[in-house]
């Protein structure tokens, strides 16, 4: 589709959202900051092997490696004790960021049965939009590293933008790089 998704941005995308949205400086124009992969592990509890294996995952899909987060409150419902890890982000920014994009719309997306597009109502308010996989097979890297035994898992992804974009005007920045919505 696009060959540099960055370029692409700067150079069609920032003047397009100039005329439909009407700005005045190039600096309203609203961008992505980051995008934020996140999985949470509460089976780490049960199965230790699933947090090597989430960790393996995202170094595979991002080229980061993850952030581990550790549980702030012990729940003893759950046999989750205060500081145990129970989950783990990867923050992308710049060219990983747009690479990311560019790998997730052309690649990623079409390879899910029965895909019509993305939902439109996971913004939040603010012009940030939240994509939630049930499944980590549909990424090429994680086919490789997966065996039999491994159960999918599924992530979300959160695309930020600029503090001042409402969901309108991030809706018509993803739209336009590529994001394939529902109709």
């Amino acid at each position: 589709m696009k060959k540099n998704l960055k370029q692409f941005y700067f150079d069609e995308c920032v003047r397009h959202l100039q005329d439909v949205f009407e700005y005045k400086n190039v600096h309203q124009v609203p961008r992505l900051e980051k995008i934020v992969i996140n999985r949470g592990l509460g089976e780490v509890v049960i199965n230790n092997k699933a947090l090597s294996t989430t960790i393996d995952q995202f170094i595979a899909i991002t080229g980061q490696k993850p952030v581990l987060r550790p549980a702030k409150d012990a729940v003893s419902n759950f046999k989750i004790r205060k500081g145990q890890i129970i989950g783990c982000k990867v923050t992308l920014r710049s060219d990983r960021m747009f690479d990311f994009i560019s790998k997730l719309i052309n690649i990623v997306l079409p390879k899910i049965r029965d895909f019509r597009g993305i939902p439109l109502n996971s913004f939040d308010g603010n012009g940030n939009y939240t994509l939630g996989l049930k499944e980590d097979g549909i990424f090429p890297e994680v086919q490789s590293l997966s065996s039999e035994s491994e159960k999918p898992r599924g992530f979300d992804i959160t695309f930020v933008t600029s503090k001042s974009t409402s969901d309108e005007e991030a809706r018509e920045l993803l739209k336009f790089l590529g994001m394939p919505f529902r109709k």
